[in-house]
Parts: structure tokens; C-alpha cells; sequence
């Protein structure tokens, strides 16, 4: 290993010792990951600028923090099937009322669609104000070749109905979901639990015994894979720093600055969108800026790692134990919103693509026979996209396809595309959040007491007795 990356890498260890000691020292958990994001864009910054992008010194160097970066993602997807499983069989074993049930998935799926749509109209209006088109780009190399890649994919697009979405949801093979084989295999888990749920609360009068002694197991490896959850979310802070180092380290500022604008507008309207969830959560009458404050963790991790799915944990955990919403709505939230009504890669993005590429076909976006119908495709499109990364561009191809686009300009913004797709999985994070609290302050269920405290997650507590 040449002495450059060892270098490195002793510096990348030094930060992880001083973040170690700082959750030695009970630094609290959002203080941690505001360390970790901070010293991940420094060191990352100083790479770049030290070794240049094209150095095979940070090529190294950015493969070894993925270690560390990508291996907390993979911990967290670890238990991402398990977590949902016990925690919805255990809640509905505790609701014993299917009618709570449709509640539940009635508001929690409704507040997403609802969003998606909203963010989809705010994406149109961002493109009109920053004059976004696709009329006269250049392409290069690696800009044609990711056209073509999605014209390859156009098939597997086009060949996708809401009948046949809507149909991958059920669990033909239950063992195969548990494993996230399919894109679909969040919600057909779901689908399971539930299901699993309702079969024991049917014996309960029947067979009181056998339902005590499934409920006793139910509780014991829910109590199992929470303290698993605990274990992982330690982590946190280190997965933040690698991840976001990583990221910083290998994007190119010229090809940021190139497309500038298209940047400005998406940031712009991930904004606006998160200003959108908050006046949410003000009208449902709570703290708009306590609620923003408390997620905040949630939202770094999925801004650095870019996965909607792989958040589903920490999303779970921050409603939970930082919220006041009970565990069942939680999960119902979390795991649809990582697959249906994604604010960020179904709405905002696919809508300000449409409207950047209809002017090289001869259309004008901005009347109401293009904006009605790609409102509507927007939200059906939303239904089933993979909740990591790379779910914006199926939804992308849904979209320009169903409006005879040329998916293929699409490629244009290949160089931004990490960039751009950390705030989306960051707001397709916070819209998941929004459902869960919405559907639980409907319902009357949010513990108040919870929500006003300042307890950060069980990680602390976890730390601290350690």
C-alpha cells in the first residue's frame, strides 16, 4: 500500500478515535452525527484537494472508507426485515382491531400520496423559475453512455402497470421477501406481518393459551431485534463520517458548477418541500421546529447514505423514542413511505425532468394539458419504487415514458446525480416521517410527553450504561 493512502487512512483512524471519545464522554447522539457530517465533508475536501479527483491515491483511499461507510448500510439493511416483521405482528397483536388497521394504512399511504403530488407541483414551478431546459446541451462520453443505459431500461418501464405493481405486493413467497429479493419485497413483508398478525389475534379467544405462549415469543425477539437495532444505530455517527468523506472526496466541482442551476432548482425545491412537511406538522399542532430538531439525525444518515430503505431503523427508532408515535404506526410509515409516494425521487425529480426535456420535442410544459397528466402519472408512478439508490431513475423512466419523452436526455445529469439524489432521500425520509406523525396525531395517539422531552435515542442510554 503506497505511503500516501496509508497517511490517509492514520487520519480517517484519528478522526474515528476523537468521535469514539466523544461517545465515551456521552456527547449526545445528534452532536455526534453533526461531528460525523462535519469532519466527513472536511476530510473528504482536503483529499480531493490535495490528490486531485483523478488520483488513483483517493480512488484507494475512498475504497477503504467504504468499509466503513457502506458496512454500516449493509448492518442496517441486516435487520431492516426483522425489525418490520416483529414490530408490526407485535402491534397488531396489541391493536386486536382491524378496523385501527385500515386506518392506519388509509392515512399513512393517503398523507404520502398526497406529498408526492404537492412535491411534484413544486418541482414544475422550481423548473419554471430557473428556466431549466435540455434544449442545447452537449453530452459527453460518459453522459451518452448513460443515455443509452436508460433507453435499455425503457422495456422494463414500460412493461410495469399499477395492476401489475400492485399484484408484486403480495407474498407469493414470504421467505423470498424476507431476504429483499424484489423491489417490492418491503411492503409484501408488510403484507405478511399483517396477515401473520391477524392469523394469531383469530385464536385468541379460541386458543388462549397457544395465543399467550405466541405472544410471549412475539414480545421476547421483539425485545431481541430492538437491542439489535440499538447496537447498529451506535454506529451512526461513524457510517455518517465515511459516507459523507467519501462523497465529498469523489465528486467533481466542475461538473457541479456545469449544472449549476439544475442543482439550485432540485435544493431549492427539497427545500420548499421540507418547509411543506413542517407546516404539516404545525397544522397537525405540534413544534414544527422541536419536530425538525429530533429528525435531524435520521435525515443526516440518509442525506450521506442515500437510501430511503436502509433508514427504515433509525426512521422507526426517531418516531418512536423521539415523537411519541406508537411502534405500529412507526413501521407502517417507515416501510411504505421507503416504497410508495417518495417526495423526493417520485415527485420532485421525474416532475422537473418532464418539464426540463418537453421543450426538445416541441412541447410547452407549462400549459394545463402537460401539467394535469404528468400530476396524475406522478403519483401512480410513485407506487413501488425501490426505496434505494436508483429509485428516482425508474421513476424518471415511468414518467418520460408514459409522456413519450426521450428518456435517454435523462443521462444529461449523470454527474450531479449523487449530489442531487442526497437531498431527495433525505426528503423522501422526512416524508415518511410526516405520514407516521399526521396518521398518529389523527388518530390521537402521540404520547405529547415523549414528543416535548429532549430524550435522544435509546443509542444514548444504550452508550451509557455500556
Amino acid at each position: 500500500m503506497a505511503i500516501p493512502v496509508l497517511i490517509n487512512l492514520a487520519i480517517a483512524a484519528a478522526v474515528l478515535a476523537f468521535m469514539y471519545r466523544q461517545q465515551a464522554n456521552h456527547a449526545t447522539f445528534t452532536v455526534r452525527v453533526f461531528t460525523g457530517l462535519g469532519l466527513g465533508v472536511v476530510l473528504g475536501a482536503g483529499l480531493q484537494a490535495a490528490y486531485g479527483i483523478s488520483a488513483p491515491e483517493l480512488k484507494t483511499t475512498a475504497d477503504y472508507l467504504d468499509i466503513v461507510g457502506s458496512g454500516y448500510v449493509k448492518l442496517l439493511q441486516m435487520i431492516i426485515m426483522p425489525l418490520i416483521m416483529v414490530s408490526i405482528v407485535s402491534a397488531i397483536i396489541k391493536l386486536r382491531n382491524a378496523t385501527s388497521l385500515g386506518k392506519i394504512s388509509a392515512l399513512t399511504i393517503g398523507t404520502l400520496m398526497a406529498t408526492t403530488i404537492v412535491a411534484a407541483a413544486i418541482g414544475i414551478v422550481m423548473a419554471k423559475l430557473f428556466g431549466l431546459t435540455a434544449v442545447g446541451m452537449a453530452s459527453n462520453a460518459a453522459e451518452v453512455a448513460r443515455g443509452a443505459y436508460l433507453q435499455g431500461k425503457l422495456g422494463d418501464a414500460q412493461s410495469i402497470s399499477l395492476p401489475s405493481m400492485l399484484l408484486s405486493f403480495i407474498p407469493a413467497n414470504p421467505f423470498l421477501d424476507l431476504t429483499g429479493a424484489r423491489k417490492t419485497s418491503t411492503i409484501a413483508v408488510v403484507i405478511f406481518s399483517i396477515f401473520v398478525g391477524m392469523a394469531a389475534t383469530g385464536i385468541h379467544d379460541k386458543k388462549p393459551d397457544l395465543f399467550a405462549s405466541f405472544e410471549h415469543a412475539v414480545h421476547v425477539a421483539h425485545a431481541i431485534v430492538m437491542r439489535l437495532v440499538t447496537m447498529v444505530l451506535r454506529l451512526t455517527p461513524y457510517g455518517v463520517f465515511a459516507l459523507m468523506a467519501q462523497m465529498v472526496a469523489t465528486s467533481s466541482l466542475a461538473d457541479i458548477l456545469n449544472l449549476i442551476n439544475f442543482v439550485l432548482a432540485s435544493y431549492s425545491a427539497l427545500v420548499l418541500m421540507f418547509i411543506v412537511h413542517l407546516a404539516l406538522v404545525a397544522a397537525a399542532g405540534l413544534n414544527p421546529l422541536r419536530h425538525a430538531r429530533k429528525i435531524f439525525p435520521v435525515l443526516a444518515f440518509a442525506f450521506t447514505s442515500r437510501t430511503s430503505a436502509g433508514s427504515i431503523p433509525m426512521n422507526v427508532q426517531t418516531q418512536t423514542q423521539r415523537l411519541g408515535i406508537p411502534e405500529g404506526i412507526a413501521n407502517f410509515a417507515a416501510s411504505f413511505g421507503a416504497t410508495i409516494g417518495q417526495n423526493g425521487c417520485a415527485g420532485i425529480y421525474p416532475a422537473m425532468l418532464a418539464v426540463m426535456i418537453a421543450p426538445t420535442v416541441g412541447i410547452d410544459p407549462f400549459t394545463a394539458s402537460f401539467i394535469l397528466p404528468l400530476l396524475a402519472i406522478v403519483a401512480i408512478g410513485s407506487v413501488g419504487v425501490a426505496g434505494v439508490g436508483g429509485g428516482a431513475t425508474f421513476a424518471a423512466l415511468i414518467v418520460l415514458s408514459s409522456l413519450n419523452l426521450p428518456v435517454a436526455l435523462a443521462g444529461l445529469l449523470i454527474s450531479i446525480e449523487p449530489l442531487i439524489d442526497m437531498g431527495r432521500t433525505a426528503l423522501n425520509v422526512s416524508g415518511a416521517i410526516t405520514a407516521g406523525t399526521i396518521t398518529s396525531r389523527v388518530l390521537g395517539e402521540t404520547d405529547m410527553a415523549v414528543f416535548n422531552s429532549d430524550a435522544e435515542l435509546s443509542e444514548e442510554a444504550g452508550s451509557k450504561a455500556a
